[in-house]
């Protein structure tokens, strides 16, 4: 015969249909897991489900930079969001040498932040930074010498 063992364990016990909760409704822990109360909680602000799992900032700039694209895309067209795109990535090619700190001041007056006051501003003191180090090891390795 050469039917697997497989087929022959079937033949010989009668197997029924379980549901996906699991033969008496209950949950299948050892199919599906533990279940987890927090993974089925609803989140409590609007704005929770646009911050979760990413740095804050970046996050939120992202989201207020889309929110901008498609607010211009509507207002003026198709070209604004492209032209203004095109300008961010040329203005984030432009950077000092690595042993120098860098204001981004280009991008902050294109984003409309050059006018507002953050704390990085007053607790960024560039003589304090760990960038700082030697000149030429850094530019070393930042063209592949090293």
């Amino acid at each position: 015969n050469s039917r697997g063992a497989t087929s022959l364990l079937k033949d010989s016990i009668p197997i029924t249909e379980f549901s996906p909760a699991g033969p008496f409704g209950g949950h299948d822990l050892l199919r599906r897991g533990f279940t987890s109360v927090k993974n089925e909680l609803l989140p409590s602000h609007p704005l929770e489900l646009s911050e979760k799992n990413a740095s804050i900032t970046s996050n939120f700039q992202l989201n207020q930079d889309k929110t901008n694209f498609s607010t211009l895309r509507n207002i003026q067209g198709l070209h604004a969001p492209l032209k203004l795109q095109m300008e961010f990535r040329a203005v984030k090619q432009v950077q000092r040498l690595p042993f120098l700190h860098s204001s981004n001041i280009a991008l902050d007056t294109l984003r409309g932040n050059d006018e507002c006051i953050g704390f990085e501003d007053i607790l960024n003191d560039p003589s304090q930074s760990e960038v700082m180090g030697e000149p030429h090891m850094m530019m070393e390795y930042k063209l592949g010498l090293l």
